[in-house]
């Protein structure tokens, strides 16, 4: 009998496609809170010199990829990936590997997606999906940012696997292989693993622009935005923030809310009480997190644009640093 692939919701379109992957192949135990926290999804960079949609650059989460290869390794499953130069060998291993019942991932371009409301579709080469089947010419796809499963023509498939600009996908498609079980030991041993690089990352990678201190430095530039680049300008990379933060993927508070869910499962995994009080502290970030997207927005519709409003966001952000540093300090000397 063929095995069934099952579409799952998520949050966010990588986490989703590793845990749909992972089960497909006996890990029934994967959750997306799960996979984000083993591979380390939580993050943030801001690169001052790099623009996106004529707005910063900033990032809410670790590079796409890394979050699928780093739980993947952490649990000891190799991730098969390809990249291609050529559409045809690119669109005929695609289709060999639906011929052999095996679905894999691909990253695509969101501007290309038929089925994405118009509004939704802006030039973003990072989104996920999965491609597990094809009938009557029509790739069949789980989109886990979509509630049920869709479909697109080969000539779709084409355009958003070989989408042009930053983040290129270059026909990238990436599977597991070779996954063996994995017991609730295995898991508790990687989650320690897991937790440590992550605060190393949040609190000790150099540089001013990464980490909880990255969003000390965001705050500072917004401070010096309105009278540097005037008003609009101002309100507009504010508004390109809070779109980082709520629409392109990079996670925003939603992925600290993610991460607190992480560490409740942590919790049960490591039979250790500790986590669930940080836990909280990561809920309270998301929270930060989207109150901040909403006075920002404020200033991006033109409700509010003096100085003293950019200040107040910038304040905001100031809060959030200080309250993930302390909570990143507090699992570094947690010994689990």
């Amino acid at each position: 009998m063929e095995k069934q692939f099952k579409h799952i919701q998520s949050a966010h379109c990588e986490n989703g496609v590793a845990t749909s992957l992972l089960k497909y192949h006996g890990m029934d135990f994967m959750s997306e809170p799960l996979v984000f926290g083993l591979g380390n999804g939580i993050f943030y960079l801001h690169i001052p010199f790099l623009q996106i949609s004529g707005g910063p650059a900033i990032s809410y989460r670790s590079m796409p990829g890394w979050i699928f290869s780093r739980a993947s390794k952490l649990l000891g499953v190799k991730v098969n990936r390809k990249k291609f130069s050529n559409e045809k060998e690119a669109y005929d291993y695609l289709n060999k590997q639906i011929e052999i019942g095996n679905p894999v991932g691909c990253q695509v371009g969101v501007f290309n997606l038929p089925y994405f409301p118009p509004e939704y579709r802006f030039h973003f080469n990072a989104h996920n999906i999965v491609v597990y089947g094809k009938e009557n010419g029509q790739y069949l796809v789980s989109d886990p940012v979509m509630e049920i499963v869709t479909t697109l023509s080969e000539e779709d498939m084409l355009k958003v696997r070989f989408a042009k600009g930053a983040l290129a996908p270059r026909g990238h498609v990436y599977y597991p292989e070779n996954v063996k079980d994995v017991s609730r030991e295995q898991i508790a041993q990687a989650i320690p693993k897991a937790i440590k690089r992550t605060t190393f990352e949040m609190l000790s990678l150099p540089g001013p622009m990464v980490g909880a201190k990255g969003i000390h430095y965001t705050a500072n530039h917004i401070r010096k935005w309105r009278d540097k680049l005037g008003p609009r300008k101002a309100a507009l990379y504010l508004g390109q923030i809070v779109r980082m933060q709520e629409e392109i993927g990079t996670g925003g508070g939603g992925f600290r809310f993610l991460y607190a869910a992480f560490l409740e499962e942590a919790s049960n995994y490591t039979n250790n009480d500790q986590l669930l009080k940080i836990s909280d502290e990561f809920t309270k970030a998301g929270d930060l997190w989207r109150a901040s997207a909403v006075h920002m927005g404020r200033i991006y519709k033109g409700r509010l644009n003096e100085q003293k409003d950019f200040e107040e966001s910038a304040n905001m952000l100031d809060e959030i640093s200080e309250v993930e540093r302390a909570a990143f300090k507090s699992l570094r000397k947690l010994k689990l």
